[in-house]
């Protein structure tokens, strides 16, 4: 286990090299002057070379690079060029809202996914199954941005049960901005909900007519047991990679759910920045989101063992 732990965590020093290969490339290609774009059109020349020259971009691309790892090795992600803020303070604001949003999401998701997933498998074939089975597809098919909207339409403007949009003042105490979490987290729980429960009935399906399931059976095991104990279990093996990309995924920022709620999180932050060509603070919240996913990735290796024992995190495995 160890010595598995150590190669991966040595693994994440080429897979992040690269990363930030391709993201300063995207970013480098990109259209639009941010120059420009900061200093207005009424900027003379010689105000905008002096200005690439205060942000370095008038020196060779791999240069800018070089100089680019080197900050960021040292945790400097820059300056925003929009604000002058250092990228690492405003990615330390909107990533803690993206991390509790995330959360609530992932649990409510988990909480309604997982037992729908394994009740249908269970009654499979039946009148529930495919009730549960379409509603999964509905909540597939419901666009993000638009159960959004229609959320803050009835519950925040005709109900007026919630507020719209925000997380809230920064001083209130941590309960009272509970009521900002609800709506974004059902926009977003509503569509992970339904991808969990239906890998987790296809996962229950293939375990269930397995020969240790039918063996647990025969010794007279109550039915909670065999599907608790030994069919989840096993099943929840090939779902569990589809739950670290999910969450990955969440943690990377909601983009479309932040955008209808005005939510300040990490994907709003991405989205604000590519719009005012604000590249420092792109670069930086890209970099992030590469690494949660390579995070993410080890967990969820390591969870394989957990799950089953007769997983071992070996050399070559």
């Amino acid at each position: 286990m160890l010595s598995y732990l150590v190669r991966r965590w040595l693994l994440l020093v080429p897979t992040l090299a690269l990363a930030s290969v391709l993201v300063f490339a995207i970013i480098s290609l990109a259209p639009g002057d941010p120059v420009r774009m900061k200093l207005g059109t009424e900027a003379t020349p010689e105000q905008v070379a002096a200005e690439r020259a205060r942000l370095g971009l008038d020196q060779p691309v791999p240069v800018r690079y070089a100089v680019w790892v080197s900050d960021v090795v040292h945790l400097n992600l820059g300056r925003s060029q929009v604000n002058n803020r250092p990228v690492l303070g405003l990615i330390a604001e909107a990533f803690p809202n993206t991390l509790r949003l995330a959360l609530a999401a992932f649990a409510l998701s988990l909480l309604i996914g997982l037992p729908l997933g394994c009740y249908a498998a269970l009654r499979a074939n039946s009148r529930v199954d495919a009730a549960i089975t379409s509603l999964n597809s509905l909540g597939l098919a419901v666009p993000a941005f638009w159960l959004g909207m229609m959320l803050i339409l009835v519950f925040a403007v005709t109900l007026q049960w919630l507020p719209p949009s925000g997380v809230g003042n920064p001083g209130q105490p941590w309960y009272l901005s509970l009521q900002f979490l609800v709506l974004p987290t059902i926009t977003i729980a509503l569509s992970n909900l339904s991808v969990f429960a239906r890998f987790v009935r296809s996962a229950m399906l293939d375990v269930l007519g397995a020969d240790f399931v039918r063996t647990a059976r025969a010794k007279g095991l109550r039915e909670p047991a065999v599907v608790f104990k030994h069919a989840l279990r096993n099943a929840l093996i090939p779902v569990v990679t589809v739950l670290g990309i999910q969450f990955g995924r969440l943690l990377g920022g909601a983009v479309v759910t932040e955008a209808v709620f005005a939510y300040p999180g990490l994907g709003r932050l991405v989205v604000t920045s590519i719009q005012n060509r604000d590249y420092p603070v792109v670069q930086g919240a890209l970099m992030l989101i590469v690494a949660i996913f390579l995070l993410t990735s080890i967990v969820v290796d390591l969870s394989y063992a957990w799950l089953d024992p007769r997983v071992t995190l070996r050399r070559g495995a």
